[in-house]
């Protein structure tokens, strides 16, 4: 399911923010604890080969729309969210980006603070309106 492939690119663009660089293992536990299927999986490298390929154009972009502060004043889990659904909104043509930004909400609203599904919903509205 795209919704766990998700889920598992974004543990791994949150990690990569910590620790440059790809790290086969964590991939494979990753991918083998979201229980991926081959297409899963696909989906899943997709999304963070790129945010890996075209991390420094989301981030500026990501710097753009938020205002009020720089973007590495960015909860690290609500910037890894945001980076994964712009790379999605900018280059996953398959994908609505209605569907990425229900999806980012989704999991701002699982791994981050009370008001991150908000403010994740907020920035994206302001990357797809403009």
């Amino acid at each position: 399911m795209r919704s766990d492939a998700r889920e598992a690119a974004f543990k791994l663009v949150f990690a990569e923010l910590f620790h440059d660089g790809s790290d086969k293992p964590l991939r494979s536990a990753v991918y083998k604890k979201a229980n991926l299927n081959e297409e899963d999986t696909a989906f899943a490298d997709r999304l963070v080969s790129l945010v890996a390929e075209h991390k420094e154009e989301l981030l500026n972009l990501l710097g753009e729309k938020v205002l009020r502060f720089k973007e590495y004043r960015i909860y690290p889990v609500d910037r890894a969210i945001l980076l994964i659904a712009l790379a999605e909104i900018k280059y996953a043509e398959d994908v609505p980006n209605v569907v990425s930004v229900n999806e980012a909400a989704g999991l701002a609203a699982k791994y981050s603070t009370e008001n991150s599904a908000s403010f994740v919903n907020g920035v994206l509205a302001g990357v797809i309106n403009s």
